[in-house]
């Protein structure tokens, strides 16, 4: 894929505002976002060594000071065995969402196992990335329907969901971030590096020659509604 055929297939979302007065939930926050919001897909094979595609859609939106974000799988096997914030939670089942609030070079990575473990880090690429510290990180709030507790791979395949509210506090290099009308790049991943069913597909594609997320030049386009 060359640059000019990358720039044509980048996805383009727009990230739908939802008023709601006073505090907000978790679960209110998930049943609002059920509601409001449209499934998006994340289905592109970039990589033909890595050709199983599990089901994986999504679903995005925002509140106030909070991106609420809801991933939808269906995968042959699942496992969820890293426990630590910032841990390597992308060999377990996982779900990633990449973003630049300002679509500069820099972007945070946010990424969260099937038990709602999450990883985050800064920087403009792969290398050098500064892991956010944990107590920050702890502000990010998880509800997945396989629980909170880990366990070996299952291999009988399995259905689940995961709910995710990102407070503005996370993004710890943007002080003066408004979600409201903002233009960022973007991609939502899925991945499973050490399952028996590994696989990276994502939302935008991406053209390098092997598996690699951290590819900010291929991010698609997010526009958050004023």
């Amino acid at each position: 894929m060359n640059k000019n055929s990358g720039e044509k297939h980048k996805k383009k979302l727009i990230v739908k505002k939802i008023d709601h007065f006073g505090s907000v939930t978790i679960q209110e926050a998930e049943g609002l976002l059920e509601k409001y919001a449209g499934y998006q897909m994340i289905d592109t094979i970039n990589w033909s060594a890595f050709s199983y595609k599990p089901s994986v859609k999504f679903k995005i939106a925002y509140w106030n000071n909070q991106i609420w974000l809801k991933f939808y799988i269906k995968e042959k096997t699942v496992r969820a065995q890293v426990t630590e914030i910032n841990g390597d939670v992308y060999k377990d089942s996982c779900v990633e969402f990449f973003i630049s609030p300002n679509r500069n070079s820099a972007y945070y990575n946010f990424e969260f196992n099937c038990i709602g473990v999450p990883h985050l880090g800064y920087g403009k690429g792969r290398e050098g990335r500064k892991l956010i510290n944990s107590e920050t990180v702890s502000l990010v709030q998880t509800k997945s329907s396989l629980g909170n507790v880990p366990f070996e791979e299952k291999i009988e395949g399995k259905k689940w969901e995961i709910m995710i509210v990102i407070p503005r506090e996370c993004f710890v290099f943007d002080h003066s971030l408004s979600f409201k009308g903002l233009k960022a790049s973007a991609n939502f991943y899925k991945c499973a590096d050490e399952t028996r069913s590994p696989h990276f597909l994502t939302w935008s594609p991406i053209d390098t020659e092997s598996p690699d997320y951290h590819q900010p030049g291929c991010f698609g386009e997010l526009q958050f509604e004023g």
